[in-house]
Formats: C-alpha cells, sequence, structure tokens
C-alpha cells in the first residue's frame, strides 16, 4: 500500500466521522503561540494537492468563531497567552483543542522559561496530542481522527446526562 493509498484511507474515514458528527464540515483554527513555523509549514502542506484536506471535510478558517477545534502549534510564548485565552472563549462549544507538535504539547525545545509558558495545556485544556517537530501530515490526519472520536464521546456523555 502506498501513502497515497493510506492517505486516502485515513481521509476517507475521517470526513465519514464528521459527517456523521456534524453533517458538514469540521472547520479549524490554526492557532501559532509562538513556533518556530516548522508546524505552519506542515498545516499549509495539507492543503496542497497531495493532501488536499477539503476533500476529507476539513477547513481551515480565518475566525475562531467560526471554528469547531483550534489547532495550537508552538509553546506558549508569555505575549501569546492572553490571545490564545481569547481564541479558545471565542471558540462555540462543543469545541476541541489539538496540540500539534512537541513545543505545543510539552514546551519543547524551549520548556518553561521566562519567555515560555511551556505546552498549550499549561493555559487552555487539550484533547489531543499530536507529537512531532514536526509532525508529518498523515500524523496530523491521524490526530484529528482522534480528536473526532473525542468529541463523540463529549457529545454521548452530554446526550445521556439530559
Amino acid at each position: 500500500m502506498t501513502v497515497e493509498d493510506e492517505i486516502e484511507i485515513m481521509g476517507q474515514r475521517l470526513n465519514d466521522k464528521i459527517r456523521k458528527i456534524y453533517g458538514r464540515s469540521l472547520h479549524i483554527r490554526e492557532v501559532d503561540a509562538g513556533s518556530c513555523n516548522a508546524c505552519e509549514v506542515e498545516v499549509n502542506s495539507l492543503s496542497n494537492p497531495i493532501y488536499d484536506i477539503e476533500r476529507f471535510g476539513l477547513h481551515i478558517v480565518a475566525s475562531p468563531r467560526h471554528a469547531d477545534m483550534l489547532l495550537v502549534t508552538g509553546p506558549v510564548t508569555r505575549n501569546m497567552e492572553l490571545a490564545l485565552l481569547k481564541t479558545y472563549n471565542a471558540t462555540p462549544a462543543p469545541k476541541l483543542v489539538a496540540a500539534m507538535g512537541s513545543c505545543a504539547c510539552n514546551g519543547g525545545i524551549f520548556g518553561d522559561t521566562y519567555a515560555s509558558m511551556g505546552g498549550v495545556d499549561k493555559i487552555i485544556p487539550v484533547d489531543v496530542y499530536i507529537p512531532g517537530c514536526p509532525p508529518r501530515p498523515q500524523a496530523v490526519i491521524f490526530g484529528l481522527m482522534v480528536a473526532i472520536g473525542k468529541l463523540e464521546q463529549k457529545i454521548s456523555k452530554t446526550e445521556v446526562k439530559s
């Protein structure tokens, strides 16, 4: 099986899950909380003709108010802490948060310093961690599948309570 075949299979599974839950596409707001831009290059590659995540029902949006999910990259620098909190609060519920890259997961090489708060989970709750420096696009797609699974769990818990 080729890499392209794997991407196609994973993408179709992801699309099926998204359509089942939302009945439409999943809207993602990417937030750079202070990264070196390696993760942003990988997010950009998700929209190139090879991966073309839009065909799988994933759209990158410009506003957190239009987003179902935040994809956060980089360690949270001290000057981005408030912006990240405001972005999180502006995203409507039920929302998902994915920490993409080693820096977002645990601070990476920047750690917890005078300029960095460390990983994203020190500021906002994280549903899914996508490790790597930077993670490959296939890993990002897989991480999004895991995130959708977590959203299914959140929704089913809410339905049971009501």
